[in-house]
């Protein structure tokens, strides 16, 4: 029974579309033959969230991590008993987060980077399709270390935050979809074995890409990890 399970909280609006996305894939990692077998969501479609990207990279806008904190505290006490996050960089801020609830945060570039080693022998390479801020924060890096693996980023990366820039504006088109071909290409030529969509924007045109390597969404991990935490049925 729907009573039964545990809600998940999600901070959401970083972005829309991405959030719409993981409640979506959520839905779609679920066994479930009637509304009542389906995963109770709490979602706070937050859309106002001070720019990651301009906190992080052009360090001129105001630190997101006091808002994502309030949202924690508000999902907390509307009954989630867990967290989850749909965009990648967001977690950059997860220290702040994890300080103001007693919930845990289903950490979703935590999970990817585990994931993703489960498949690869220790010391092979993990290419990174993220945004840039991951990557000159060591996110990705620490996190792939940590699971005995080595990160690399694609060496353009202002045309990887253009891409998520227009996909944020515009959703995926074709020209975003042969890039991230490209960069994934590339990762593969400097010693990829895999590849991990870092960035939820680039979850939203994930379905689309061919890789020549094992593609690894983190928002398909993630939703895989709110279907186990709420004790739902997963396919």
């Amino acid at each position: 029974m729907a009573d039964a399970f545990r809600r998940v909280g999600v901070l959401g609006g970083m972005g829309v579309e991405a959030t719409i996305a993981l409640m979506q894939r959520v839905h779609g990692a679920t066994a479930g033959q009637d509304d009542q077998d389906h995963v109770p969501l709490i979602v706070d479609m937050n859309p106002q969230v001070p720019s990651r990207i301009r906190h992080l990279i052009e360090k001129d806008g105001p630190d997101p991590g006091p808002v994502l904190a309030e949202m924690a505290v508000r999902l907390e006490q509307a009954g989630a008993k867990a967290l989850a996050m749909p965009c990648n960089t967001a977690h950059l801020y997860a220290p702040q987060i994890k300080r103001s609830v007693s919930i845990p945060l289903l950490h979703m570039p935590e999970l990817a980077c585990a994931y993703a080693a489960r498949s690869m022998k220790q010391g092979e390479i993990v290419g990174i399709l993220a945004s840039p801020a991951t990557n000159s924060t060591g996110l990705f890096k620490d996190l792939c270390a940590q699971n005995g693996t080595v990160s690399i980023f694609p060496e353009e990366e202002n045309d990887i935050l253009a891409a998520i820039r227009r996909i944020k504006n515009a959703g995926p088109g074709d020209a975003d979809i042969d890039l991230l071909e490209r960069e994934a290409q590339k990762l593969q030529s400097r010693g990829a074995t895999c590849v991990i969509i870092g960035c939820s924007e680039f979850s939203l045109a994930s379905q689309r890409l061919a890789s020549p390597v094992p593609v690894v969404d983190t928002l398909d991990v993630l939703a895989h990890a709110v279907v186990a935490f709420s004790g739902a049925r997963a396919k």
